[in-house]
């Protein structure tokens, strides 16, 4: 009798909203009253509905990035990548006035620098950035998604009850780490169309999308133009200062060999001015017959992000306020030759993963690899133009391969922020080199319900019902 008591003691604790995972280690007494969890309606979503602990949602309580540059051209051109790497993580902590101690990990999506010695250098940046030796670093690699990889493997973490606390970051340097193949290729892939598709370059399978599902020219040139004139709006009215880090560097005269300190807060490859006609002129880059150019494709950049998540018990104990609220995250297989259409397939997955319908999100942040995939997932799943990369996208303001994932965090969560009530669910996601996508579901921090139609019951009367 006594032990099914104590069993049932222990099943009910574990309803309870914990501050921290460590509470559970050292246990606590029930209280008389506790509350039971049952399906709860999220107020203006009839779709969406709870499925955790309010106590235990993982939130994000800070996103930062640095601009983005053109690479090998531009303000980072002779920034090391772990310069760009540290100040992004330092603003994380100061500006939340968090002991970095209470850091359980630091997980940095990069994507083209040699494994090891990027490794090295993210945790060369966290010291830089004023972490202790007892917090650790690692590198994820999901190509393009892997700065959003890297925030969905601490929300996974925390969930787990591995740590309360976490960073979630993105860095690259395309200037100092070009795209190339190093080494030889197995001979073996020749035998395997779907491998040969693996080593497609990336303006290639653009066409390939393109093409097969009639995306014009017109089309491309015409979204490319869209998200330079909203980023230059965007950027014109300050709505980018928030999420900007300003990082102190310099530019080296490559005549002269001079330096020259500079400080870096706007995005340099955003180009108020692009019209359809002047992208027209331009000549496709992967086909002769082609329709992708250097114009409707993304920026090759150089920039970093940081975002940082913790459990949202830890968060209200701190007093921190909410950012937003990690809800779903979902990678999902394409064909590796249109590898553009990733993202269509892997938002719905994500949406309903979080429990809601496509017609629940408020925003999205779709990565403008090409225009040609870009504009096809638009087409595709439906959306309405106005909610998509209302301050622009890739096109114009850049994609830092490993680091685009925590940019796209951080511009979303601020521009929900931003619309308040007219803004609630918020969706990131990204196709992938090889033939995938990802996609993940946020919540805006400030309009979160709890167990709204939890109920108070007495534990002892339920504890006597269940052993007799």
């Amino acid at each position: 009798m006594e032990k099914a008591i104590n069993r049932q003691r222990i099943l009910l604790d574990h309803l309870r909203p914990s501050s921290s995972s460590s509470d559970h280690a050292h246990g606590s007494a029930l209280s008389v009253s506790s509350l039971s969890a049952s399906a709860c309606m999220a107020g203006d979503s009839a779709a969406y509905q709870r499925n955790s602990v309010f106590g235990d949602d993982v939130v994000i309580v800070a996103a930062h990035r640095t601009a983005l540059c053109k690479s090998k051209r531009g303000s980072f051109k002779d920034t090391f990548a772990d310069d760009l790497l540290a100040p992004v993580l330092k603003a994380v902590i100061e500006r939340t006035n968090l002991n970095p101690s209470e850091v359980g990990d630091i997980v940095v999506g990069t994507v083209l620098a040699p494994g090891s010695q990027r490794a090295s250098e993210c945790r060369m940046a966290a010291f830089y950035a004023g972490f202790p030796e007892t917090v650790p670093v690692r590198t994820v690699n999901r190509q393009c998604s892997s700065g959003l990889q890297a925030v969905a493997d601490v929300a996974a973490a925390i969930k787990a009850g591995f740590y309360d606390i976490g960073i979630g970051a993105g860095l690259e340097s395309m200037t100092v780490n070009p795209m190339a193949w190093d080494g030889d290729v197995n001979p073996k892939v020749k035998t395997f169309e779907q491998a040969q598709n693996c080593l497609l370059p990336m303006g290639v399978t653009s066409e390939n999308v393109a093409h097969r599902f009639s995306v014009t020219r017109k089309e491309q040139d015409e979204a490319a133009v869209d998200s330079h004139r909203k980023a230059a709006a965007a950027t014109a009215a300050g709505k980018f200062r928030d999420e900007i880090i300003p990082v102190s560097t310099k530019l080296v005269d490559p005549k002269t060999g001079d330096e020259k300190p500079i400080t870096v807060a706007v995005d340099d490859g955003i180009r108020p001015n692009a019209s359809v006609a002047d992208l027209a002129r331009l000549k496709p880059v992967f086909k002769k017959d082609g329709t992708t150019t250097a114009g409707n494709s993304s920026q090759v950049s150089d920039g970093a992000g940081a975002v940082l998540l913790m459990r949202r018990s830890v968060a209200m104990q701190k007093g921190l306020p909410i950012l937003g609220v990690f809800r779903s995250f979902s990678a999902v297989g394409v064909d590796p030759a249109i590898m553009g259409v990733g993202p269509a397939v892997a938002i719905p997955a994500a949406v309903k993963a979080a429990g809601l319908e496509l017609e629940d999100i408020d925003l999205f942040e779709i990565n403008e690899a090409f225009a040609s995939q870009f504009v096809y997932c638009r087409k595709k799943l439906g959306l309405d133009p106005e909610k998509i990369n209302v301050n622009g996208g890739a096109m114009a303001i850049g994609h830092p391969l490993g680091a685009t994932g925590a940019r796209c965090v951080a511009t979303l969560l601020h521009e929900m922020k931003r619309r308040g009530r007219d803004s609630r669910f918020g969706v990131v996601s990204m196709c992938i080199g090889t033939g995938m996508g990802a996609a993940a579901v946020f919540e805006r921090g400030d309009c979160v319900d709890g167990l709204c139609n939890a109920k108070k019951i007495d534990n002892q009367n339920l504890l006597s019902k269940d052993v007799k």
